[in-house]
């Protein structure tokens, strides 16, 4: 079973997805006007949480564009992070992300990229380094190797949706290592969000990671470097080394008859080492192009997949663990609905999946349990006996409106 949770379809989507399986005795209408209830009263829990991550998060935001009018102490700021990120975790387990584990990071880092390019990242500079993805399935894409002449097809581990939290150690870790921090400042927390990114290339993620020639470039350009040496030092300087090596015999003893050099024989020398010296440059400058390609490569690649960054991440992932929640909990109670004689979780979790896999070919792990426990506490549904049971959707109405009055009388 695909143990992926997300529900890959829009809320207006699945409104009208269920709005359609109603049974005939239920109203559309009123159906509709439950939903809107129902996403207000999801919308105004999940408002609460976005303002205790903007909290949170303002005293290590690299990118705040407002004046601190409170001077946070080191406790202060590390109680703020620790909060932050416990309530990160929940926003983006309720947005049905998955935690990579060490295992997957590990494996991530050793596999060959697809982009043709070896990174090394230096794991010493972060305090803290959490992955999380959504949305995993096995693709296929043919690599062409020795200029198009070789073709394979490979597959490889795929993913959606992925989260990065990270956060930098301080400014005296960077300066003991003689290191100047690019792009990031020392005790900062960063959060990206990016699309599309196969596990094998996850080292591309991360803020510090350096492009590294992968052994078969270096195999490359040295042979090309040694194959064009020689044919220099012998086309160029074959005849200038002969006789230097002659003179230096001669001078060590190694040689009795003399060695005369003229001036030609010097301006000769001189200009085969200009020509090798060039060739020198020549390959060097190969070697730095090739590395300033893939860096281009690399910087394309994360431009089209990056999605968003820092405080606009958790605006992002507050939405979608909205949507999630919503769509968790309508789903439950629409067929919760036409069953008249109520049904046990596993039943009503087989039910949906099942739904999913034969009317729109969709493979998912349905949230049971999130969407059992959103419609308890909001009293849309009523247990006997391990059996759940929807109230009508005149009641839901009615309690949700009496739901949401408690809410707002709290506040």
């Amino acid at each position: 079973m695909n143990n992926d949770r997300f529900i890959p379809f829009r809320k207006q989507d699945i409104i009208s997805m269920l709005a359609q399986n109603l049974p005939k005795e239920q109203n559309q209408a009123s159906f509709l006007q439950f939903c809107q209830l129902l996403s207000s009263v999801v919308h105004h829990d999940y408002h609460q949480l976005l303002e205790s991550l903007k909290c949170d998060y303002a005293p290590f935001d690299p990118n705040a564009d407002t004046r601190s009018f409170t001077t946070y102490s080191l406790t202060q700021r590390n109680k703020c992070r620790e909060n932050f990120a416990n309530n990160l975790a929940k926003v983006l387990n309720a947005a049905n992300f998955e935690k990579i584990t060490e295992q997957d990071l590990q494996e991530a880092l050793t596999e060959e990229s697809l982009f043709k390019v070896r990174l090394e990242v230096d794991f010493e500079d972060f305090e803290q380094v959490v992955f999380y993805r959504r949305g995993e399935s096995t693709k296929h894409e043919t690599l062409t190797f020795f200029w198009g002449l070789k073709k394979q097809t490979i597959n490889f581990t795929h993913y959606d949706r992925v989260a990065v939290f990270i956060t930098f150690k301080n400014a005296e870790h960077f300066q003991q290592k003689g290191k100047t921090p690019l792009g990031f400042e020392p005790s900062s927390t960063i959060v990206k969000l990016f699309q599309n990114v196969p596990k094998a290339d996850l080292e591309m993620l991360f803020p510090n990671s350096e492009v590294r020639m992968r052994p078969i470039d270096k195999a490359i350009i040295s042979g090309s470097a040694i194959i064009g040496g020689a044919v220099v030092l012998v086309t160029k300087l074959g005849a200038s080394i002969l006789l230097l090596a002659a003179l230096f015999a001669f001078w060590f003893g190694w040689r009795e008859e003399s060695v005369e050099m003229t001036q030609q024989h010097f301006i000769s020398f001189a200009l085969g080492m200009g020509i090798f010296g060039g060739f020198v440059f020549k390959e060097w400058s190969k070697f730095k192009n090739r590395k300033i390609k893939f860096m281009k490569a690399l910087s394309d690649n994360l431009y089209f997949k990056n999605l968003d960054n820092n405080a606009g991440v958790f605006h992002t992932l507050i939405d979608a663990a909205e949507e999630e929640d919503f769509k968790e909990a309508i789903i439950a109670y629409s067929f919760l609905l036409a069953q008249t004689k109520g049904c046990t979780a596993n039943e009503l979790d087989d039910a949906v999946e099942q739904w999913f896999q034969d009317k729109y070919q969709c493979h998912l792990n349905f949230e049971i349990s999130d969407a059992l426990e959103k419609l308890e506490t909001m009293k849309l549904v009523t247990i006997k006996d391990d059996r759940y049971l929807a109230i009508s959707l005149n009641q839901a109405k009615t309690t949700l409106d009496t739901y949401w009055d408690n809410i707002y009388h709290f506040n």
